[in-house]
C-alpha cells in the first residue's frame, strides 16, 4: 500500500497530517516501504484535526518513538491525507493502533486511546517475539 510521505508533499506537513506538532520521522516512509524494511512497525491511524483523543495519542506516540526509534518504525496515517490506508486496514473511526512484526504480521490491534504502559508493553512483546 503506497501512502503519502513527507517527500511526496514537498515537506509540507499540512498536506500529510492535521496534527499540530508532527514529528517528521512518522512521515518518512509509505506503508509499503516500511513493510519492506524488516522491522516492527507501530502504525497509528489518527486524525487530530477532528479528534482530541487522537492528538493525545500522537503525543504519547512521540515519546515511544524516542525510546524505540532504533528498533521500531512509527507511521502516522491521517484520514484526510491517506484515506486509502484507512480503507485497506478497515479502520472506522479513530484512533486505531496496529503493531506489525518484522514478518509483516499484525500482532496488536486496538481502537481508542491507549495508555503509555499499554503500548510500551505491546511493543516490547513484539520485540521479544522478533528475537525469539
Amino acid at each position: 500500500l503506497k501512502t503519502k510521505t513527507l517527500l511526496d508533499v514537498g515537506g509540507d506537513f499540512s498536506r500529510i497530517t492535521s496534527y499540530r506538532y508532527p514529528d517528521e520521522r512518522m512521515y518518512r516512509l509509505s506503508i509499503d516501504d516500511a513493510l519492506a524494511q524488516g522491522k516492527p512497525i507501530v502504525l497509528e491511524f489518527a486524525t487530530p484535526g477532528h479528534c482530541t483523543v487522537c492528538d493525545k495519542q500522537l503525543q504519547m506516540l512521540k515519546a515511544l518513538l524516542k525510546k524505540y526509534e532504533a528498533e521500531v518504525l512509527f507511521l502516522h496515517m491521517d484520514q484526510y491525507q491517506n484515506p486509502e490506508a484507512f480503507i485497506a486496514f478497515k479502520v472506522r473511526g479513530d484512533p486505531w493502533t496496529f503493531i506489525i512484526d518484522k514478518n509483516n504480521i499484525v500482532r496488536f490491534r486496538r481502537s481508542g486511546r491507549l495508555l503509555y504502559n499499554e503500548l510500551d508493553t505491546a511493543i516490547k512483546d513484539v520485540l521479544i517475539g522478533a528475537k525469539g
